[in-house]
C-alpha cells in the first residue's frame, strides 16, 4: 500500500496521486511542487513533466500567499491561473498547488484575448473539438 506525505521536501511522486484527481475533475491542467523540490505538471490524465516548477509556483511558496495571475513567464504564460500555497500546521508555505483559473476565463473579454493560448493549453496539437464534437456535428 502506497503512502504519500506532502512536506516541504515531497517529491514530484508524492503530488501525483492528489494532482491526478484534481485534473481528471477539472479537465485543466494541474501543477505542483514542495518548496525544496520541483514538482509536477499534469495535463489530460497523464504526467507530461515531473521535473516542473513555474515562477507563480514559486512566488507563491515565497509569499506565502494564493495568487490569481496571468503569468508573463513559463509554461502557462499568457493563461490565467490559481495557485495556493500548501501550508504546515505552523502555517508556513511547503509547496504550491496551482490550476488553469477556469473562472478566469468566463470574462468574455479575457476569454477574447486568451483564447488561442487557452486552446493550445487545453488541446495541444490535437484539433479542439473534434470534427465529431462540433457544435455543427450535433445538428
Amino acid at each position: 500500500m502506497g503512502e504519500y506525505i506532502i512536506s516541504a521536501d515531497s517529491k514530484a511522486a508524492d503530488f501525483k496521486p492528489l494532482a491526478m484527481a484534481i485534473n481528471a475533475m477539472i479537465k485543466m491542467p494541474v501543477t505542483a511542487r514542495s518548496k525544496n523540490r520541483k514538482g509536477i505538471r499534469v495535463e489530460e490524465g497523464r504526467v507530461v513533466d515531473d521535473d516542473y516548477s513555474g515562477p507563480v509556483l514559486e512566488e507563491v511558496i515565497d509569499k506565502n500567499e494564493m495568487m490569481s495571475v496571468t503569468p508573463n513567464e513559463g509554461g502557462f504564460k499568457g493563461v490565467p491561473v490559481i495557485v495556493a500555497p500548501i501550508r504546515n500546521e505552523a502555517g508556513d508555505a511547503i509547496g504550491a498547488f496551482g490550476i488553469v483559473d477556469f473562472t478566469g476565463v468566463f470574462d468574455l473579454a479575457t476569454l477574447m484575448e486568451h483564447q488561442s493560448e487557452i486552446i493550445k493549453q487545453v488541446c495541444g496539437t490535437d484539433p479542439c473539438p473534434l470534427p465529431g464534437e462540433a457544435i455543427d456535428a450535433k445538428r
